[in-house]
């Protein structure tokens, strides 16, 4: 038995798919299929709010770089604003680790519903929903894989057709 895919709710092997405690045997399998639904403004305003977070701390050093030009007061004040201002754009290299890692994040989880649909036993069944992206993916690759290597369902009757065209006669 191979196993394509396994985690905690979905098991994807060359016999069977699971998916939370229910089982769809490969054999009786005939359709694979994915849907995409709309997209979450709820998602989108999180990674709007992550680049203003990435911006906030340059913006802040460059306005009190020209707070401290027109302000024009003595040296030792200008050199402050600036060094402050400077300070706070620093801030921004170990804070844009971590907001680029959240930001990746959000693109690899995406921002729509996925559906993975079959047609078990000649009816169209749901098997799975998810909103990350990255292990819907994973999921419906290894679903594919898994009913491409599958072998044919055993045909129940066969019938016999006559040849067309010439026959050889001996």
């Amino acid at each position: 038995m191979t196993i394509y895919y396994d985690d905690r709710s979905v098991q994807v092997t060359s016999t069977v798919i699971r998916v939370d405690e229910r089982s769809y045997p490969l054999a009786e399998i005939s359709m694979v299929w994915h849907r995409r639904g709309s997209r979450s403004w709820r998602v989108l305003a999180g990674r709007g709010a992550l680049g203003a977070a990435l911006a906030g701390p340059l913006v802040a050093a460059v306005l009190g770089v020209g707070l401290a030009i027109w302000l024009d007061r003595s040296p030792t004040v200008t050199i402050a604003i600036v060094g402050a201002s400077v300070l706070i754009g620093l801030a921004v290299g170990p804070v844009a680790d971590l907001l680029f890692e959240l930001l990746d994040r959000s693109y690899a989880r995406g921002s729509r519903q996925r559906e993975l649909w079959v047609r078990w036993q000649g009816r169209h069944v749901l098997l799975l929903r998810s909103g990350d992206a990255l292990r819907f993916g994973q999921i419906y690759r290894a679903v594919q894989r898994a009913v491409e290597q599958a072998p044919p369902p055993p045909a129940a009757t066969t019938v016999a057709r006559p040849a067309r065209g010439r026959q050889r006669r001996n």
